[in-house]
């Protein structure tokens, strides 16, 4: 308790303005504020979690191993992959582990292929779910502060009758529209960030399904000895 009241005390020293408008927002800003530190957390997790994958990297290399497979070197194949953690390297290696495999059919290689690609997926697209109920509930959040708000302020308007300061009453109603624009100020990060990384998991799916096709497609002839270009 002693480390997050320094903390707090430090944010309104350091953003007096900040703290003064979340203490006015009430119980709901301070709901919507933690949502928004949960989905700074959520963001930086998952670009970690992404970089891990090789989201980003690793597809010059599964695409070399790819066309060693359909030029025959199978086993050169294998062996620039091994090691590799990103999610086309394993796919691709897994795909031709499965095709070596002498106990499964084309049928039961590719069924294991979508085994695992289904697995690899699930792992990229992991933790999107909160992300995208943040983006949800952040704005119906913020109205439900609105509507509480509203009504708080119109009662304390019929409560003092003919003698009603308009001010107080514009003073209440600015301070029940502060959730709403808080909701809004986590959500639009949210969908935005979400949409980002929909994009980078859809697109992962789209080149494992690319090079599981082609090499269960293109089975090796051992026609050539020399090592292909990887594909700029």
């Amino acid at each position: 308790m002693t480390i997050l009241s320094d903390l707090l005390a430090r944010f309104a020293r350091q953003f007096p303005q900040a703290s003064d408008l979340i203490l006015q927002g009430g119980p709901i800003v301070w709901l919507i504020a933690g949502l928004s530190v949960l989905t700074v957390a959520l963001v930086l997790w998952k670009i970690w979690h992404l970089a891990l994958l090789g989201a980003w990297t690793g597809g010059a290399r599964a695409e070399r191993a790819v066309l060693l497979w359909t030029a025959g070197r199978g086993s050169d194949a294998e062996t620039l992959l091994k090691g590799r953690r990103s999610c086309r390297a394993r796919l691709v290696l897994a795909t031709i582990g499965a095709l070596h495999d002498p106990g499964l059919d084309p049928a039961g290689a590719e069924a294991e292929t979508m085994r695992v690609a289904k697995g690899l997926l699930a792992r990229a697209r992991s933790g999107l779910r909160p992300l995208e109920l943040i983006a949800t509930i952040a704005p119906l959040l913020g109205l439900l502060g609105t509507v509480l708000g509203m009504i708080a302020a119109f009662q304390a308007l019929q409560e003092a009758g003919t003698r009603a300061d308009p001010a107080t009453l514009a003073g209440g109603i600015w301070e029940a529209l502060l959730t709403t624009a808080a909701g809004m100020v986590v959500a639009i990060p949210a969908s935005a960030a979400l949409t980002w990384f929909e994009s980078v998991a859809d697109r992962l799916r789209h080149e494992m399904e690319d090079y599981a096709t082609r090499l269960q497609i293109r089975r090796p002839d051992g026609a050539t000895s020399e090592t292909p270009r990887a594909a700029a």
